[in-house]
Order: C-alpha cells, then sequence, then structure tokens
C-alpha cells in the first residue's frame, strides 16, 4: 500500500487560511488596555502641570500611539482585511477609554476615593461629558472626535500595510 497524498485543494487552488484573526483582536484589545492604562496614569501624574494645549496634544499622541500598535499587531498575527476594521474600532476605543479613564483617577486624586462613588450616584457619565465638552469656551470640544479617528485611521492603514503585505501569495 502506499500512502495518501497530502490534501490539496481542487484545480490547483491554496486554501486561504493564513493568520489567526481571534488571537489578533484580543492581543489588539490587550495592547489597547495597557496603552491606555499607560496614557491614563501618564495624565494622573502630569495634570497639575499641563495647559490646555499640552494636554490636548497628549491626547492626540496618544491615539496615534494606539493606533499604531493594534495596527501592527492585528496587521502581524491577522493577515486579513477585516482584521483592519476590527483593530480600528479597538484603537478608536482604546483612545476614549483612555482619556476617560483619567477623570476618575485625577477625581480622587483631588479629593477622595470616595469622591468617584459619589460622582457614580450623581451622574455617570461625566467623564464622557468631559471628553466631548469643551468646558472652557462652551460646545463641542473638536479634539476629542479628531484623537478617535486619528487612532482608527493609523489602527487600519498600519494593519491593512502590514495585513496585506504578509498575506501568503
Amino acid at each position: 500500500m502506499q500512502p495518501t497524498p497530502p490534501f490539496q485543494a481542487p484545480y490547483g487552488q491554496r486554501p486561504n487560511a493564513s493568520g489567526h484573526p481571534v488571537g489578533a483582536v484580543f492581543l489588539g484589545f490587550f495592547a489597547s488596555v495597557i496603552v491606555s492604562l499607560l496614557y491614563s496614569g501618564l495624565i494622573l501624574a502630569t495634570y497639575e502641570d499641563q495647559t490646555v494645549t499640552q494636554a490636548n496634544t497628549m491626547y492626540l499622541v496618544h491615539a496615534l500611539i494606539n493606533g499604531a500598535i493594534v495596527g501592527c499587531l492585528i496587521g502581524l498575527v491577522g493577515h486579513r482585511n477585516t482584521g483592519a476594521h476590527v483593530g480600528a474600532v479597538i484603537a478608536a476605543a482604546g483612545a476614549f477609554f483612555g482619556y476617560t479613564n483619567a477623570l476618575p483617577l485625577i477625581i480622587a486624586d483631588r479629593q477622595s476615593p470616595a469622591a468617584i462613588g459619589d460622582m457614580m450616584e450623581a451622574d455617570p457619565l461625566i467623564p464622557a461629558k468631559a471628553w466631548w465638552n469643551n468646558e472652557m469656551e462652551g460646545g463641542v470640544d473638536w479634539f476629542s472626535p479628531l484623537g478617535l479617528l486619528l487612532a482608527a485611521a493609523a489602527a487600519w492603514g498600519l494593519a491593512y500595510l502590514i495585513g496585506s503585505r504578509r498575506r501568503q501569495a
């Protein structure tokens, strides 16, 4: 008896099973959480000495870094174009939560940890409202959605670029 030949797709086609999309999403999510926590800690350490311009610049840089890291990881591990879309959502969420998680930390530092409980009872959406509103001039703070756009664009672009180059020919 002869051994059976290895599996071959019909008509000389190769199976298109490269990358690990689920692993890429989890790795991108984990990296986004770590970058967001580091940003929140940096804001907590420097919020007293920051100007508005410095705070906006740090937020936009954080969004770009978060998007770049998530996009690179998803492109390297996922190898697919759908990973680029998921990476964009993960990076944008990381940019949002990096900012909004810093506000309860600042409240706890300025007042007390019990003040976070009071904030949650009064209005649990205060961090999200502070992210969206421009308290100094009134209206919308346009740096906030710009940060989401930067994070999503960086993640999508890098994941698409790296994923398409890594795809098996």
